[in-house]
């Protein structure tokens, strides 16, 4: 990443979203019935089911909501059927877009995606044709405020992790998909504060946007895309220079 972080813009704007329209909750509850439905509900046997458990802690989820979510995905209550499914996707100026949703109506969401896309200047784009230039990995998103660099750098090397960056005001720690939930316990064993964790699509390099109406659009149809209730995250390529980006915030 440059100097300025694309990734934790666009994520805490999105956690803002979440949290103002409530769909943080329905998110967490269909990754938990997923994850139970995969591999069990016990969480000593189930690393996702428990990184998420953790997640909707964190959250301040409500536990009768956290339990009656694994228990439709055990098959001990009964329940819709959840699918995780991605889609690729071009905005303006070529910039790649991932979308990732859990949806229990594909057909719907698919239109829904696609009207986004069509509306806002990009267009929804084959399987497979950009997920090439992207990378599936780890990413953790440490406050720097709760731990010093040489300490979390020691234990997350340790853990697995490829690469701790520091930016403005957290870390950023990339992991492969194999060693998240190591690196996830052991952030928790060490009591380190983690703002955000997620199996994210890094771009391996990215479209600079110097254009301050373009950069508009692609914000906008990154937006419209979060506020779906089925999308889960969506991941770009793009990167606005400084100037841009202090345009887009006055």
């Amino acid at each position: 990443m440059s100097g300025h972080s694309k990734w934790a813009t666009t994520k805490r704007h999105k956690a803002a979203v979440d949290a103002k329209r409530g769909k943080l909750f329905s998110i967490l509850s269909k990754e938990l019935t997923i994850a139970a439905r995969a591999s069990g509900g016990d969480q000593e046997f189930n690393p996702r089911l428990r990184t998420i458990v953790q997640k909707a802690k964190a959250a301040n989820m409500p536990a009768d909501n956290v339990k009656k979510a694994i228990q439709k995905g055990t098959g001990e209550i009964p329940g819709i059927i959840i699918e995780e499914l991605m889609y690729e996707g071009y905005a303006p100026c070529g910039v790649g877009v991932i979308v990732e949703v859990t949806t229990d109506n594909k057909n719907r969401t698919v239109s829904e995606v696609r009207s986004i896309f069509t509306k806002c200047g990009g267009n929804l784009a084959s399987p497979g044709a950009l997920a090439f230039n992207f990378q599936r990995m780890g990413q953790f998103i440490v406050p720097a405020d709760n731990v010093t660099e040489d300490k979390l750098m020691d234990i997350a090397i340790n853990a697995g992790a490829e690469d701790v960056k520091k930016e403005e005001d957290f870390f950023e720690i990339l992991c492969p998909v194999s060693e998240y939930d190591k690196l996830s316990q052991a952030l928790i064993e060490e009591n380190i504060a983690v703002e955000s964790s997620e199996l994210a699509y890094i771009p391996n390099n990215y479209i600079q946007i110097p254009d301050v109406d373009i950069a508009k659009k692609i914000v906008k149809l990154l937006d419209k895309l979060d506020e779906l209730e089925d999308v889960r995250m969506v991941f770009s390529n793009h990167d606005f220079p400084n100037e841009v980006s202090n345009q887009l915030e006055d």
